[in-house]
């Protein structure tokens, strides 16, 4: 039985789909809510669904458990609230992985491109462990989740116990199906696939770097069927590899071939409307970002990436466009 946290919001439900479709026995720590997430595991209903709360009771007699796969977590880039972002980012994780590491249940986790804070070359992506000690995030919430990556370093480097596998997996810019619950923080694909719907041109904020031209923002933008892939991939290895790796393609592009793409999938001619750069998200904004991902590479995980056009074509031909959108 694999237990999986946040597994009514968006990369939780579809990991939760496939391991339904594999007949994986499966628990998901969440709340369903009242903002329709319950149609996240619609088609792929868990054998039990755990509201947090009760976490501490089920994991007091929970048996036959395989792995935890923890990507319940307060994301949001503008969260304020430090006690709360602490709690459940960092004190929760670590309960997860004391648990884990007594019953000697493998751990999987969510951290963070947010960790990379400022960082503007590839070279400063990099998920060595010991370059995770210089990382610097702009933002709360990547840094609720450095701090938890020092941490977990700070056990294996002083042999505490931990789990007999661990991963810590460094989220780039996850798009795809489920994600339609994430409010301000949903996929860009998303936000300019609306745009065009309401018969606008996408819109994308005007740079305000004198080097880097309006669109030329770029980040590594990632399928969530990739990220899943990537998932499943440490589940089948289960002692042999552990540690923090990146999750993204390895290839950053720019929000302009993001908005082409779209405009691509949706046989619209390719306009773009450039905006001012809300002051909430300026000193915060990455202007780019891409995953050194030759550590997983030389792990011996081979799959390739989906390429932005095939994958926003694939999330819009196959999902935004048809009356059931849910995966």
């Amino acid at each position: 039985m694999i237990i999986i946290t946040g597994a009514t919001g968006f990369i939780g439900s579809c990991l939760q789909a496939k391991l339904w479709a594999l007949k994986e026995d499966t628990v998901i720590v969440d709340w369903l809510g009242d903002q329709g997430k319950w149609r996240n595991i619609a088609k792929h209903a868990p054998d039990y669904v755990i509201a947090p709360e009760y976490l501490d009771e089920f994991l007091e007699t929970a048996q036959n458990v395989t792995a935890v796969v923890h990507l319940g977590a307060i994301s949001e880039t503008t969260a304020k609230d430090g006690d709360l972002v602490w709690q459940t980012n960092v004190d929760l994780s670590m309960k997860l992985w004391q648990w884990c590491a007594e019953r000697e249940v493998r751990f999987i986790y969510a951290s963070s491109a947010a960790t990379y804070g400022g960082a503007n070359k590839v070279s400063e992506f990099r998920d060595d462990h010991n370059f995770v000690y210089q990382l610097k995030p702009l933002n709360l919430y990547g840094w609720s989740k450095q701090v938890f990556d020092t941490q977990v370093l700070k056990m294996i480097r002083t042999n505490q116990p931990c789990p007999p596998q661990w991963v810590g997996l460094k989220f780039f810019n996850v798009y795809g199906p489920n994600e339609y619950h994430k409010g301000k923080m949903i996929s860009v694909v998303k936000v300019k696939f609306d745009d065009i719907q309401n018969g606008k041109a996408p819109k994308l904020f005007k740079s305000d770097q004198p080097h880097l031209a309006d669109g030329g923002q770029a980040r590594d933008f990632i399928w969530v069927g990739d990220v899943v892939d990537m998932i499943l991939w440490f589940l089948e290895n289960p002692k042999t590899i552990s540690g923090i790796y990146n999750c993204g393609t390895g290839q950053a592009r720019t929000y302009l071939d993001l908005a082409y793409a779209v405009c691509d999938a949706m046989n619209v001619s390719k306009k773009v409307d450039f905006v001012e750069m809300p002051d909430a998200l300026k000193g915060q904004y990455q202007y780019f970002t891409q995953a050194h991902m030759e550590k997983i590479r030389k792990a011996g995980y081979t799959k390739p990436f989906t390429s932005l056009e095939d994958g926003i074509g694939q999330y819009i031909q196959d999902y935004l466009l048809k009356s059931d959108s849910y995966l």
